[in-house]
């Protein structure tokens, strides 16, 4: 039996073969339990069909299949050219799984999220301990099983549990640690992986402003904000935080997003398919104590026993409020008018570098000039959210908004250390760099100055 372990340990960290063939099993496995994936997510919170196949399931499964398709060329020793010093040699970067490697995922996307990482952690070659989220219970269990049934459990294992067993599981040692999730746990996480200077992904949030100029198509930015703001009951991390709205058409994109939410869930949210519901009642107490009744421009209509919060617009006058001091994570959008750009520099730069930025306009320069002048993770021009879909995109954060990306290729390189060899040719060695030095100075700075 030790020797058979032994050797699948070998297996998946050495032959890319081996690596490929789970994936393969893992994708089929997932398209044969795709419906009770769904469903799992709409026990957990509500979440509709369409949202579970845009933002999971087939997420998951294009992930599976790049990553199938290109794994043997990802792991392929890279040449690069060689220093002129060591002439003559082949300079190579050779990737090389960390060993072992800790995911911890959250419950706003809990299939994608928990599956994505650990797919480039299983190319990278790497063994992988996943924690899912304990708060969507129904997708973790199927998870638990897919992956039980899929890999042997020295290779990939799933440990369900709370907040106890992820504690548990940050008092070991690992080689790598992915973690997606809130900025104070990922500063737990940080402390955590610095007592075995383990490197870390951490995933987080923040406070993402969308700007909307006067030269907006207001009519359009209304329509892919509620999008991007609405979708998963805003319990997305990149979703818009607070709009800051030039003062002049702020009435007119307040007039849009009401006709906009009403025509994406109808009058009543409340029995729209396709509203999904807040995670549990904690969540959704918090996110009730944000609303202040006499600031609510649209929505504010909730139901605690179905976890509900509808859309909803909050007129914002003052950064002060409970609404403006952290990140909301869900269905709340606050709207502040702005008059001229150094009133944007002035609440931008109130809080912590965010996740996303989103800048709505038709001016090519002050789209230019917002994008360059603050530092975020990542974001669009008149658009919301899309930036995460494109895999030829780094996905991540800056300062407390995370550190490290993955997405692609940038996936598999994140699982894997990136070893530096130069192979040296025996047909010459030039005697150059040898002691005894005397006479080779101005020989040496010649070199170094042509270089």
């Amino acid at each position: 039996m030790e020797y058979y372990k032994l050797n699948l340990q070998m297996d998946f960290k050495s032959n890319i073969q081996y690596r490929k063939e789970t994936l393969i099993k893992l994708l089929y496995s997932i398209e044969e339990n795709e419906s009770r994936i769904i469903e799992a997510l709409y026990k957990d919170f509500k979440k509709p069909e369409f949202e579970a196949v845009l933002t999971e399931t087939n997420y998951v499964i294009g992930d599976l299949k790049q990553t199938i398709k290109n794994i043997k060329c990802w792991a392929k020793p890279k040449r690069v050219l060689p220093s002129i010093l060591n002439f003559p040699s082949s300079d190579y970067i050779y990737s090389e799984p960390y060993g072992k490697v800790l995911v911890i995922a959250p419950w706003n996307y809990p299939f994608q999220l928990a599956l994505c990482p650990l797919i480039a952690a299983v190319a990278a070659g790497n063994s992988v301990v996943l924690k899912p989220s304990e708060l969507t219970p129904n997708t973790s269990n199927l998870i638990n099983e897919i992956i039980s049934k899929v890999f042997s459990k020295n290779h990939v294992e799933v440990i369900e549990g709370g907040v106890e067993v992820s504690q548990n599981l940050l008092s070991k040692k690992w080689d790598y640690i992915f973690f997606t999730g809130s900025v104070a746990v990922g500063k737990i996480v940080a402390k955590a992986a610095a007592e075995h200077m383990t490197p870390v992904t951490l995933e987080l949030g923040g406070k993402n402003p969308c700007i909307i100029d006067e030269t907006a198509n207001i009519k359009l930015a209304a329509k892919r904000i509620v999008w991007g703001k609405f979708i998963n009951a805003g319990q997305t991390c990149i979703a818009p935080d607070y709009l800051l709205v030039q003062k002049d058409i702020k009435s007119d994109l307040i007039e849009h997003l009401k006709q906009e939410i009403t025509s994406a869930y109808s009058d009543d949210p409340e029995v729209s398919p396709d509203y999904t519901r807040i995670v549990n009642t904690r969540n959704w107490d918090r996110l009730k104590s944000l609303i202040e009744p006499e600031k609510v421009l649209f929505g504010g209509q909730s139901n605690s026993e179905d976890c509900y919060l509808a859309p909803t617009l909050i007129e914002e006058t003052t950064m002060d409020s409970l609404v403006m001091k952290e990140e909301i994570f869900g269905p709340i959008l606050p709207i502040l008018a702005y008059e001229n750009e150094s009133e944007l520099d002035e609440i931008i730069s109130k809080y912590d570098k965010p996740l996303s930025l989103y800048v709505f306009t038709t001016k090519k320069k002050f789209a230019e000039k917002i994008i360059q002048k603050f530092s975020f993770g990542g974001g669009c021009i008149n658009d919301t959210v899309i930036h995460f879909s494109n895999s030829r995109l780094p996905f991540g954060g800056v300062g407390h908004s995370g550190i490290g990306a993955y997405h692609g290729k940038m996936s598999f390189d994140t699982f894997s250390h990136k070893k530096a060899i130069v192979k040296k040719a025996n047909w010459l060695d030039l005697t150059l760099r040898y002691a005894p030095y005397n006479g080779k100075l101005a020989q040496i700075r010649k070199i170094l100055k042509w270089m």
